[in-house]
């Protein structure tokens, strides 16, 4: 271990001491006398220059450490540094001749002659830190050489021993511990009141060291305390040791930038380094710079890469900025600055503007794709039941607002209508963090590549327009306001919602809304639908066989195959003619052979339950009108909202009686009961019609469409 080094001093500080000299009379005719100080007073005013606080003494043992080629170092700190500093390392220690000359000034290993300052590759070279120490502090030195069967302990006043040094047993390498710091300066003492301050720098000291020596070994904490606050292990990846001190979400932002310069008629060096991308949020800039292995200052190099960032970035985000410059030792001047924070560059100016085109290359670069967080957000906030405790002690005015009147029951809403948003955060599911991360590939295809949306234009046919103007004119702004501002309650069946619009409850069919719904998005997309591919084309003979069979037709009147049949091959036909004007307009294609193949896209990532096909296939057949142009796109409509429209496939389990409005039933032959059977298509029911626009419907309504359709987009049953 060798001595601490810094330059002789340039200020006196007037907080040092009380400096008795004998009194001159002073006469304003005569210039006062100049008389030569003290050497103990000159070593006392050198060493609050080089000591300023309890961090510069511990910057000044740790590079001391560095320099002995240490590979693990301790640091153990009792009231900010002002009670205890101790820094152990496991360097090649310090020979016993070398111990009387230790702490005096301008002693060094480092250099003989001011020329090997241009050559110097250590930390330490003026000799002055371990001496400064001395003299505003009680200094301990602990240490053992490679070989020796035990190690010297010996303390040091003023630069020299207070008694030989004593033998005693050590472990490899060095520990120094200073006692009592500036206990000789009350001054300078007092300014140091919050040693959680003092000691925070400590620990973001040993976190820059961290980072940067990645083969050494940091730790350090608190007197007396059984966790280390900072606690680095040796790693051969520097952004590990990153998300060792400074935390994963730290790491996790961070992008390596290199800068190779190696034009004589510049300056050569090579700059490597991490850097924060657009995601990192931060309140202030850490950057953490060492060049030639020395962790410096370099405001210019700060300045510029910060112009850059808030250039670059939105909201002028502050950076996390680790770099490393080496340079050649003749184009460093390290005697700048008395604490040694500071060099002089040769070329700087080209230095910096070299590095700062680099980062701002770099940030351009990944600005492209940026990352943002999702929050949720509790839609129905309360106050915990210590504040409402402490409120009724001592009443203090709420943040809130002021207290407001009890509701009475039956006007209470139970959540607000008018934040859908909020309404919707308690039936989304959060992924899982490990799921997320499990399939990141799969996650940046779907953010990069977007399915391709047919253009929302207008149709062109003027009977299409007219079926759209028909559901404009027949919106219900009464009704309208129910939908927009209801809330859902639940499902009172297998088939219909409760929803609460201000004290009133209604009761809503899902499955005749769904019908609407899907029957509105066929003409506003009328002629521009998306297709979805069938895996393999299905003939639409046997597609209509098996609806007839599903049709649970009167056996008296169909109890001949032949029948099902006939009609299965005329409405092939009846298809296989109709099939351009299906293709155009609807995306339903149908080939020579009489194979269905294709079916539009009503909403973005929505498929239709399947199994469904062949009744759609026949209502194509039997149901539409091919005569009349309006008529014949109202039908087709009508039937390809009926085949996306949720079914008891996509509802709950149909259990209870809300069974019989959504399925066709056969009635129970009764000689006494004359009426005629009733299903869907005869029932009395009230639609809202035109609740919502969806003139720019695109992926996003199939992501809400489910909870809306259970929670907002309704349709009545009866009578409100």
């Amino acid at each position: 271990m060798e001595a601490g080094e810094h330059s002789p001093p340039t200020s006196p500080e007037t907080d040092l001491m009380e400096i008795k000299t004998e009194k001159t009379p002073y006469s304003p005719s005569e210039p006062p006398k100049i008389h030569r100080l003290d050497e103990s007073v000159v070593n006392r005013i050198a060493a609050g220059e080089v000591i300023q606080r309890p961090v510069s003494a511990i910057k000044e043992l740790v590079e001391n450490s560095l320099d002995a080629h240490s590979t693990s170092i301790n640091v153990v700190v009792k009231d900010g540094g002002l009670k205890l500093i101790q820094v152990s390392d496991d360097g090649h220690g310090i020979r016993r001749e070398d111990l009387p000359i230790l702490c005096e000034r301008h002693t060094t290993s480092k250099l003989t002659s001011y020329e090997d300052l241009q050559s110097i590759k250590s930390m330490g070279f003026r000799g002055e830190a371990l001496a400064s120490m001395t003299y505003v502090g009680h200094v301990t030195v602990t240490t053992i050489t490679p070989g020796k069967l035990h190690g010297y302990r010996v303390s040091y006043r003023d630069g020299v021993m207070e008694d030989e040094p004593k033998p005693c047993a050590a472990v490899k390498g060095t520990q120094i511990m200073v006692e009592n710091l500036f206990y000789n300066m009350i001054a300078r003492r007092k300014t140091f009141q919050n040693s959680s301050d003092d000691y925070s720098k400590i620990v973001d000291l040993l976190s820059r060291f961290a980072i940067h020596h990645i083969n050494v070994s940091f730790s350090c904490r608190k007197h007396g305390a059984s966790r280390a606050d900072v606690h680095s292990v040796t790693t051969s990846s520097r952004l590990d040791s990153i998300r060792s001190v400074y935390g994963v979400s730290v790491a996790l932002n961070l992008m390596k930038i290199e800068v190779p310069d190696s034009d004589p008629s510049s300056s050569v060096f090579n700059m490597d380094g991490l850097i924060s991308n657009s995601n990192y949020v931060a309140k202030k800039t850490t950057m953490v710079l060492f060049i030639n292995d020395r962790l410096v200052e370099c405001t210019a190099l700060k300045r510029a890469i910060e112009i850059v960032y808030a250039a670059t970035l939105p909201k002028a985000s502050k950076p996390f900025i680790y770099m490393s410059i080496v340079l050649p030792p003749e184009h460093v001047d390290v005697n700048v600055h008395p604490t040694k924070r500071e060099v002089s560059l040769l070329n700087q100016e080209l230095i910096i503007n070299t590095i700062q085109s680099a980062v701002e290359s770099k940030l351009r670069n990944s600005n492209e794709a940026r990352t943002f967080q999702e929050q949720t957000l509790d839609s129905s906030p309360s106050v915990p039941l210590s504040a409402k405790k402490d409120s009724n002690v001592n009443p203090s005015p709420s943040p809130y607002g002021s207290k407001s009147q009890k509701v009475p029951v039956n006007k209470m809403v139970r959540t607000d209508a008018s934040d859908p948003a909020g309404r919707l955060h308690a039936y989304l599911q959060a992924r899982p963090v490990d799921n997320l991360e499990g399939n990141s590939s799969l996650a940046a295809v779907r953010s990069s590549v977007r399915q391709r949306r047919n253009p929302k234009e207008s149709a062109d046919i003027s009977s299409v327009q007219e079926l759209v103007n028909d559901i404009d004119g027949n919106c219900h702004s009464g009704l309208l306001d129910i939908v927009r501002n209801c809330t859902y309650i639940g499902m009172a069946d297998d088939v219909f919602a409760l929803l609460q619009y201000k004290t009133q409850l209604y009761l809503a069919n899902v499955v005749n809304l769904s019908k609407e719904l899907m029957y509105q998005q066929v003409l506003r997309r009328f002629a521009h639908f998306n297709v979805i591919q069938l895996s393999d084309p299905a003939p639409l003979r046997l597609l209509i066989m098996l609806a007839l069979k599903e049709e649970d037709l009167d056996l008296e009147s169909n109890e001949n195959e032949d029948l099902r049949e006939k009609i299965a091959e005329m409405n092939t036909e009846l298809l296989k003619d109709k099939a351009e004007l299906l293709e155009e307009y609807f995306c339903i294609y149908i080939d020579s052979h009489g194979n269905l193949s294709r079916l539009p896209v009503i909403l973005d990532q929505y498929t239709p339950d399947m199994d469904r096909i062949p009744e759609f296939v026949l209502s194509l057949g039997n149901d539409v009108d091919w005569e009349v142009e309006k008529n014949c796109f109202q039908t087709i409509a009508a039937a390809v909202g009926n085949f996306y429209a949720m079914h008891p496939p996509l509802l709950p389990s149909p259990s209870g009686d809300g069974l019989q409005f959504y399925r066709r039933r056969k009635p129970e032959k009764n000689p006494d009961d004359k009426e005629k059977a009733t299903d869907i298509g005869t029932s009395a029911v009230w639609n809202f019609m035109h609740c919502f626009v969806f003139d720019t419907c695109d992926s996003i309504v199939f992501e809400f469409f489910f909870l809306f359709l259970f929670m907002v987009i309704v349709a009545f049953e009866g009578k409100l």
